[in-house]
């Protein structure tokens, strides 16, 4: 039993720090390795540990399938919609340059931030769907 509440109590303290570093990594994707799909994969993994150590039942508490449904709807359409606005904006589809035609390069910078938060999004709702999946499969 001490066992357990040394567990809970560390992984309390620990899934703040992986969902830091899961941000680090999102927003470090412009400079370095790392990105969306890393970034969302650490996410995933938090919500993973989370309902490891403190059951099923809470951890769909804490985050609900209706939620997860709609952040991977969410993440879809902010990567398609960047595409989207590059065209209305009088380039091609994800032309990041055309979002600020009068600074090219600042319509890199924030195209590429917001496709890859769109895809962070996307991967962490689907990871965690699979994860949940196998285990409603499992209890069955």
């Amino acid at each position: 039993m001490i066992g357990q509440s040394i567990l809970r109590t560390v992984v309390k303290l620990l899934i703040p720090y992986v969902l830091l570093f899961a941000l680090y990594v999102q927003f470090h994707g412009d400079f370095g390795p790392g990105g969306g799909f890393q970034a969302g994969v650490i996410v995933a993994t938090g919500f993973i540990l989370y309902s490891l150590i403190f059951g099923e039942a809470t951890a769909r508490r804490a985050i609900s399938l209706p939620l997860v449904e709609r952040l991977t709807a969410l993440g879809v359409l902010i990567y398609a919609g960047v595409g989207v606005a590059s065209m209305v904006a009088g380039g091609k589809f994800l032309d990041y340059g055309a979002l600020t035609p009068h600074h090219p390069e600042h319509g890199q910078h924030l195209g590429i931030m917001l496709v890859e938060l769109g895809v962070g999004i996307t991967v962490a709702a689907v990871i965690t769907t699979i994860f949940f999946t196998f285990v409603a499969r499992n209890r069955a």
